[in-house]
């Protein structure tokens, strides 16, 4: 499976888990910025899935500590069938968000099909933000802020069992890129649980090359590579239209290093593109920059190698 020459996109169009309104808008972004055309000049075989459907945005205030549980679940729901089943046809799947509460959903339907296969999996999750908040830590009660905890088993059972298997995932299954935004209770959570964060501070002092070396040691034939993309990992310099800025994050040249030490990789088996805002955003340049890095993710090398 690793390294399939066919892709499936999948849309999401929905910002149900998030604090902005726009995110609903990001797969259109993406395709108005030519991810399709991109990934087949690669040489890859791409279908285009069209968008999932699902409840409104109601917009409403948290209740007991979640935003919208019930449309976040149907959402989830139907990125894990779709996801699950593109990996059942032997295809690496593309979630086009959408918020990155759908990464429940996604990476469930990951972790079900490495089940399913006695496959290892490993998720690299590119994100400002450590994602690991529950109903009792979260200040806003947006699932958005809540996936990674989710998928570890700590949540809501209508989020957490998705899969079918609970945790979907395990702490030593991840490790998180990036990070530079974390509130004071998740941060000890984090810390509890053992997850792997290698914090923008780590990467200022280490370098990009040594964290994604760290990142992708141990792959192996038998691991699944799952990249999970919001695209606040960037820099706002460089990616204005997200929900969510944080200064400080990886400059145009650390990402594209960042992306194309996966590529060599050659294990990269499924990609969610998460939180782009066209709302937010100057003349799709956030959409145009992911496409040219997602270019990367899939093997266009900005140097002059063979």
């Amino acid at each position: 499976m690793a390294g399939s020459r066919s892709i499936s996109l999948i849309g999401a169009p929905t910002d149900i888990g998030a604090g902005a309104r726009g995110a609903s808008m990001g797969p259109e972004a993406l395709r108005v910025a030519g991810i399709a055309a991109m990934l087949q000049g690669q040489g890859l075989e791409v279908e285009d899935l069209g968008n999932l459907a699902g409840p409104a945005n109601p917009w409403l205030p948290p209740v007991d500590g979640y935003r919208h549980l019930a449309e976040v679940e149907a959402w989830n729901r139907s990125v894990h069938d779709a996801v699950h089943a593109a990996l059942g046809r032997g295809r690496l799947p593309i979630l086009l968000g959408g918020d990155h509460c759908l990464g429940i959903g996604s990476i469930s339907a990951v972790a079900r099909h490495c089940r399913e296969r006695g496959r290892k999996l490993r998720v690299l999750w590119l994100d400002a933000h450590a994602d690991f908040n529950t109903s009792l830590l979260t200040p806003s009660g947006n699932i958005h802020g809540m996936p990674v905890a989710c998928l570890c088993g700590h949540g809501p059972a209508a989020l957490t069992s998705i899969g079918g298997t609970v945790p979907a995932l395990l702490p030593r299954e991840v490790r998180q890129i990036g990070i530079r935004s974390v509130d004071a209770g998740e941060k000890r959570f984090v810390h509890e649980v053992g997850l792997e964060v290698f914090d923008m501070r780590y990467i200022d002092e280490m370098g990009m090359r040594h964290t994604m070396e760290l990142a992708l040691a141990t792959l192996d034939e038998k691991t699944h590579l799952h990249v999970s993309f919001d695209v606040d990992f960037l820099d706002p310099e460089i990616a204005p239209g997200v929900g969510t800025t944080v200064p400080g994050g990886p400059t145009y040249r650390e990402a594209q290093l960042c992306m194309e030490m996966i590529a060599d990789t050659g294990r990269l088996a499924s990609l969610d593109v998460m939180e782009l805002n066209p709302a937010l955003d100057l003349r799709n340049k956030t959409a145009n920059l992911a496409v040219d890095l997602i270019e990367s993710l899939f093997g266009k090398s900005t140097l002059m190698r063979k």
